[in-house]
């Protein structure tokens, strides 16, 4: 008889880890194509041939989500139409700005939901984005075989699309490096971890400096930073482009204020109430959903800036 319990119970035990593991087994979604063209938003503004080509990385626009058959995934589906249209609301957007007088280039990736970044887990997020970067960085080496090298490049990315920046600048080597004008951190981090491994990551020291790295995060108090988000160690105020606590004004009414002590940009006369709370993680205390918009007009400008004096640096 006690035999006959054991077995039962070791039948069920085996019965529910099978129930289990379907239940909670993972779905991984076909990986991009990046020779078709359904994988990329692009707009060639550049009329007179003497613009940037700028690559720019979506942030995250996915929550898990359920396959028909049960399973979870954990990463957005670039095959998914619906999944696509999310991504595009802020690829153009973005592009509305930073095409103009420039190629244009934003591949669609694998990106990790947001419940990876809700757990605040520095290695559930590692672990989570591996895949992520990797799409960004095989579309970056397509884009690299098909564009004309003599052109100034500018990487840019916002929030899950500024770490890819990050790991782009890791994953290049010198001959590209050489080529790029900047790369736009946009409400992401970059930690000394990130220095000390890439000597392609070089902090801006002011406006036109090329070959440098922009990195910013907005928040109404220091109090507000967000370890797994916004806690660098580097940072400029992309209004007056400067790295002290020189103040600047923004629209005639908000004031952005660089703390150096904690790399990140305070603003009064500035609610950010069109930027809703997330979750109670996401725009509280901390604006992360304004990165790419509020600085906008700067960022636009700063572009052109930076292509123009690596332009002239290589004597094109």
């Amino acid at each position: 008889m006690g035999k006959e319990i054991i077995r039962h119970f070791g039948l069920c035990l085996a019965f529910l880890t099978i129930c289990n593991t379907t239940a909670f087994a993972q779905y991984i979604p076909q990986e991009p194509n990046y020779a078709d063209t359904t994988m990329w938003i692009t707009r060639d503004c550049d009329t007179e041939g003497t613009g940037a080509d700028v690559f720019y990385v979506v942030s995250t626009w996915e929550e898990d989500w359920t396959t028909e058959k049960g399973s979870v995934c954990h990463y957005a589906d670039v095959w998914n139409p619906a999944h696509r249209g999310h991504m595009a609301i802020e690829i153009n957007r973005a592009a509305n700005y930073m095409a103009p007088g420039n190629r244009f280039y934003a591949p669609f990736y694998r990106h990790t939901t947001i419940e990876a970044w809700m757990t605040q887990n520095e290695d559930t997020i590692t672990n989570r984005c591996r895949m992520a970067m990797g799409d960004v960085c095989k579309a970056f080496d397509y884009f690299l075989q098909q564009r004309n090298p003599h052109r100034p490049l500018i990487i840019a990315g916002f929030s899950q699309g500024g770490k890819a920046v990050v790991e782009l600048l890791k994953h290049m080597d010198d001959e590209t490096y050489s080529q790029l004008a900047a790369a736009y951190v946009l409400g992401y981090k970059v930690t000394p971890e990130d220095t000390a491994t890439c000597h392609h990551i070089r902090p801006a020291q002011g406006d036109s400096d090329t070959g440098v790295t922009i990195c910013y995060n907005t928040v109404k108090d220091v109090k507000y930073v967000k370890p797994v988000i916004s806690q660098t160690c580097m940072a400029i105020n992309p209004v007056n482009w400067r790295t002290d606590a020189t103040p600047a004004m923004l629209h005639d009414t908000i004031t952005v204020t660089l703390s150096p002590e904690y790399h990140v940009l305070v603003v009064s006369g500035y609610s950010g109430s069109e930027y809703k709370s997330y979750k109670n993680f996401l725009n509280v205390g901390d604006i992360h959903s304004c990165e790419p918009w509020l600085y906008s007009d700067q960022l636009r400008e700063n572009m052109q800036l930076r292509s123009r004096r690596l332009a002239k640096k290589r004597g094109r």
